[in-house]
């Protein structure tokens, strides 16, 4: 069984009051830039530590949001502490361990503008030149996880292919949301709006590919 630990992720100029104001109560200390996240996720996931310790700013960052739902999904963590704190305050406060609810795209009158169907797992669409997973489609829009970085308001291009037919348009991205999966890559999970693309042929691809 592996040593306790505290698990500290912060910006670099930051660590050294980060690491005195988190002590070695609970074992050793292992310390990771903002910019070290996957491999500080690595190293919680091997050794388990009773405290993952964050700094304020980084744990509302895309890239801190991320890791904090990354540790609540895995059921081998939730022993451990989240606990976010400032290194010139007295702030600190514990992350309950339950889960975020997934991000949903709406539009700016807080409704869908079409019925939005979720797609087969199976089906791939090409972003900006990378292969991203479909997860949902209507005719003005989408929902893609894609390894590329996107960000709002970002115009993009985006092709649905198969074998029969295939639809290529421009987009912009309406929303994004950095995510670490268990058991693969990091990807930008994202909503976009289509600009250019035929409703009837996105319908038609749509039907095809159903759940």
């Amino acid at each position: 069984m592996s040593e306790p630990c505290t698990v500290l992720i912060g910006a670099v100029d930051l660590l050294p009051a980060l690491k005195q104001r988190a002590g070695d109560a609970n074992g050793e200390v292992l310390v990771f830039s903002d910019a070290e996240a996957l491999r500080a996720l690595e190293t919680i996931t091997k050794r388990r530590p009773r405290v993952i310790a964050l700094e304020r700013l980084f744990s509302v960052s895309p890239r801190g949001t991320a890791l904090i739902n990354r540790i609540k999904a895995d059921a081998s963590l939730q022993q451990a502490e989240i606990r976010v704190f400032a290194h010139d305050s007295d702030y600190t406060r514990v992350v309950p361990h339950a889960p975020a609810p997934a991000p949903q795209t709406l539009d700016q009158r807080g409704t869908r503008r079409a019925p939005r169907f979720k797609m087969a797992e199976t089906v791939r669409v090409v972003v900006e030149g990378h292969t991203s997973m479909l997860i949902d489609l209507s005719t003005v829009g989408a929902q893609i996880l894609s390894p590329g970085k996107l960000k709002p308001n970002q115009t993009i291009t985006i092709a649905l292919t198969d074998e029969i037919d295939g639809v290529r348009c421009t987009a912009t991205v309406a929303w994004t949301k950095f995510e670490i999966p268990p058991s693969s890559a990091a990807v930008y999970r994202a909503g976009i709006d289509f600009v250019d693309a035929d409703p009837v042929s996105v319908d038609t691809f749509c039907a095809r590919h159903k759940a």
